[in-house]
């Protein structure tokens, strides 16, 4: 049990109310109890206050007064909500040691107080710092270094030479340093090209389950410190992506692009190869970027789903725009006769 005012001084926030108040846990507003803290950062969300079985709630001071129980005013209520939702969950510690069942090569580097368990395997040349976890079924093969704190959740494939930051959680099912698609056509027959750089990831990136980044065809690919990646992204060889930048599921980088820093990339975005987005651009979701992005800002691009009756006919408008065009050209031309 926590009290409101240890929680306040944790997220930098004043109680409004009791002081000593003890709560165990994060709830929402609209299935709370009066032991769960709860927040408002969406002001939609703004009538379940009234009624909240939460015994207190964060929000921002223009909230404050809507709050019928206790209350904890913060200047970025969904900030404060993570940092208050990591104190009441703080990460399970796990037991120092090599499990029974893993396999380490003979001249590989596990620091004492690493966590490996089971069924890993870890090739020769490794090196693993202190405090990192690897958890069950992960593959890490030869020559990868993985640095101090950083954790492997479950079956995760680290291929050969990848260097992993400090603080990186990378979580089931990603693969970091598989080949590039690295082909060339020798006379109609497709051969592979050999992808012989590696991956770089930095100092506190997240990286989401089932993600996949490629290793560099000559140079190595590139993820920056703090970048966080959601689940299901594939990232192609020798892509360069900066520092904070946020990317969420399901999109699709191709080769040798170069991503700026604090970009903000939205779900199921594709972007094609040898492409630079400079820092600072947001792309919404599906949006398909085809050249280079040089000034910051929002870009959009796909259609938003529509009846099937009105979409039917907007493809077939647009597939008449060509000839729309001709005819304002002439009536264009011949206005000015």
């Amino acid at each position: 049990m926590w009290t409101l005012g240890e929680i306040a001084k944790h997220i930098d926030g004043v109680v409004h109310g009791e002081e000593q108040y003890e709560v165990s846990s994060i709830g929402t507003l609209q299935n709370s109890h009066k032991e769960q803290l709860s927040f408002l950062s969406n002001k939609k969300y703004k009538r379940y206050l009234t009624d909240t079985g939460a015994g207190a709630v964060i929000v921002s001071s223009d909230m404050a007064s809507f709050v019928v129980n206790n209350a904890i005013v913060v200047d970025d209520p969904y900030v404060a909500y993570a940092k208050a939702a990591s104190l009441l969950n703080p990460r399970k510690d796990e037991q120092a040691g090599i499990h029974s069942s893993a396999s380490v090569a003979a001249d590989s580097l596990i620091h004492p107080t690493a966590s490996i368990g089971a069924q890993v395997v870890i090739g020769s040349g490794v090196n693993i710092a202190e405090y990192v976890v690897i958890g069950p079924g992960c593959v890490i093969l030869d020559n990868v270094t993985v640095d101090e704190s950083s954790r492997l959740v479950a079956n995760i494939t680290l291929c050969e030479a990848v260097k992993v930051g400090k603080r990186v959680i990378i979580h089931p099912g990603v693969v970091i340093g598989a080949d590039g698609f690295g082909i060339a056509n020798d006379k109609g027959k497709w051969i592979n090209v050999p992808q012989i750089g590696s991956v770089q990831i930095g100092d506190d990136v997240d990286i989401g389950a089932n993600t996949t980044i490629d290793r560099g065809a000559i140079e190595d690919t590139i993820i920056s410190n703090g970048v966080k990646l959601d689940n299901q992204i594939q990232v192609g060889h020798n892509v360069i992506i900066g520092e904070n930048t946020v990317i969420a599921g399901c999109v699709g980088i191709a080769g040798s692009t170069i991503i700026g820093k604090n970009c903000i990339i939205g779900g199921g975005a594709g972007l094609g190869g040898h492409l630079e987005l400079v820092d600072g651009v947001m792309l919404t979701g599906m949006t398909m970027v085809t050249k280079s992005i040089k000034q910051a800002g929002s870009y959009s691009s796909g259609i938003p789903a529509e009846e099937t009756h009105d979409w039917h006919k907007n493809v077939i408008r647009y597939r008449n725009m060509n000839k729309l065009v001709e005819r304002v050209k002439q009536l264009e031309e011949f206005t000015k006769k």
